[in-house]
């Protein structure tokens, strides 16, 4: 098998597990979202800790620390991906995975709209027409629910958050899961201390399975992201942006097809105003990616005159 080959098929992996998940994340009740999340930090840091213990790569960590500003993106990074992850298990738990799945419908488009507010960069005409129709569905689907669909938007904009805050970070994938879990490891294990000193703490407490399950949650936190890791080093990012409407697809197939959550008119007309801007997007990003492929060989040795392209 090719690399690219390789690339894709781990990156298919990655987003049909992510996709997958809720099945998970059902399992593991009766615990509560934040009693998931903590179990989901501790034992990410133990699973993490063993693929570093078996790679002997343990330097990174005194290079780490010696760049506190490096300290800081990464507990900024953890607190996003902390809030992103408790508020996805409380909306599968709380039978609402549909929304969850808009929520990473519309990531790519608050990205969008995370450059231009953040960054200040300059939109192409497409891109304003997505962020239009993306703006449009979140009307319609307010009309719909009687409310701002919350959980979608928390969702979009904390791991639209956390994925600028890695950009700019630059660590590997399993040095950066285990430098965020251990920044939440302490919070997360008083957390779980005071559950069982309480007596109202599932782990230990339930059939063995159960426990089981929660221990997986390091595992089942770590192996995607170490999958999608080992895509992005082999596909192009046109390659791995088309895979990533994948895991919003086989979650929204998981909420009305596996849990029977109800998808009424104007609910399906949102999610189609959604699907419309994506449509937009990703055309709009596949002919700018073109037309620039084809520049920077005649552009020579002037890297500017691509640069410089809209």
């Amino acid at each position: 098998m090719t690399e690219l080959g390789r690339g894709y098929l781990y990156g298919f992996a990655a987003y049909a597990l992510w996709g997958f998940y809720p099945l998970y994340i059902k399992l593991l009740r009766p615990s509560g979202p934040v009693e998931i999340l903590a179990h989901r930090v501790v034992w990410s840091v133990v699973f993490v800790a063993l693929v570093l213990a078996a790679l002997r790569n343990w330097g990174f960590l005194r290079r780490l620390f010696a760049r506190p500003r490096a300290v800081a993106g990464i507990a900024v990074a953890a607190t996003l991906i902390a809030v992103n992850w408790g508020t996805y298990i409380y909306g599968v738990n709380s039978d609402r995975v549909v929304e969850t799945a808009l929520g990473y419908f519309i990531n790519p488009l608050v990205v969008v709209l995370l450059g231009v507010t953040v960054f200040r960069e300059r939109l192409r005409p497409a891109q304003w027409v997505a962020l239009g129709l993306g703006a449009l569905a979140v009307a319609v689907l307010t009309v719909d629910y009687g409310r701002l669909p919350y959980l979608a938007l928390t969702l979009a904009f904390t791991f639209s958050g956390y994925g600028l805050v890695k950009k700019r970070l630059a660590l590997p994938a399993a040095e950066g899961l285990f430098a965020e879990s251990a920044m939440l490891a302490l919070p997360a294990l008083a957390y779980l201390g005071w559950l069982q000193w309480r007596g109202t703490g599932t782990f230990g407490h339930g059939p063995l399975p159960h426990s089981g399950l929660l221990v997986l949650a390091g595992a089942a936190t770590a192996v995607p992201l170490l999958m999608f890791a080992g895509a992005a080093n082999r596909l192009p990012l046109t390659g791995l942006g088309m895979l990533q409407y994948l895991t919003p697809v086989l979650q929204l197939g998981c909420g009305i097809l596996v849990f029977h959550e109800p998808m009424p008119p104007a609910r399906l007309v949102g999610f189609a105003l959604v699907w419309l801007a994506l449509i937009v997007f990703t055309v709009d990003g596949l002919r700018t990616a073109r037309r620039r492929s084809r520049i920077v060989p005649l552009a020579g040795t002037a890297p500017e005159a691509a640069a410089a392209t809209p």
